[in-house]
């Protein structure tokens, strides 16, 4: 299974680091980069992408309701914020939203890859489920 995955961050460089990471996998694939809220939903509604990577500040519209739009609108898609915030408020926040996972960016390079095999684990676990 190919995981198909949306990148949204304002930020040309992080979007290009973490697009640069999941190119590292030969499972993964970047179908769009977004850098505003807006373009994210438009990029959400658009590819049904089976995990968004999201920041939480962003132009537009914030992170948090990028995940609770994305949620309603794209709801099989899996939400993984990579902040700067290193915030329990914020993390709690996110999950309230929807959100499947939290990173940090400035652990992103260790963490990214494994947070990402964690959620596609759960999905796969979710269509097995639905077979079964």
């Amino acid at each position: 299974m190919v995981l198909r995955v949306l990148v949204v961050d304002d930020n040309d460089s992080v979007r290009h680091a973490l697009r640069e990471i999941l190119a590292s996998e030969s499972d993964i694939e970047v179908v769009g980069e977004a850098s505003d809220g807006s373009e994210a939903l438009r990029l959400a509604r658009q590819h049904q992408p089976d995990l968004a990577l999201v920041d939480i500040g962003m132009p537009l519209m914030n992170g948090f309701e990028v995940i609770r739009l994305i949620k309603l609108e794209v709801p099989r898609t899996r939400i993984l914020v990579v902040s700067q915030f290193d915030s329990p408020a914020f993390l709690r926040q996110a999950t309230a939203f929807g959100a499947n996972g939290y990173v940090r960016k400035y652990d992103a390079g260790r963490e990214l890859i494994q947070q990402v095999r964690r959620i596609q684990r759960q999905i796969s676990e979710d269509l097995s489920s639905q077979t079964a």
